[in-house]
């Protein structure tokens, strides 16, 4: 039996190799979804300010 090949071993290796792509995606899409949070963020506050000036110059 040397050299053959388990279904279970190769799903086992499977999970443990796709364990650590999934978590860096995760991390990688996180801090890409909060700088996206932040841009956004920043431009609603600058269109209240623009719209706070206005209303103070009327």
């Amino acid at each position: 039996m040397h050299g053959h090949l388990n279904t279970g071993d190769i799903i086992f290796q499977l999970f443990t190799f796709c364990i650590p792509i999934v978590f860096l995606v995760f991390i990688i899409s996180f801090i890409v979804s909060n700088k996206n949070r932040k841009k956004q963020l920043k431009r609603i506050e600058e269109k209240l300010d623009l719209l706070q000036n206005k209303d103070s110059l009327e």
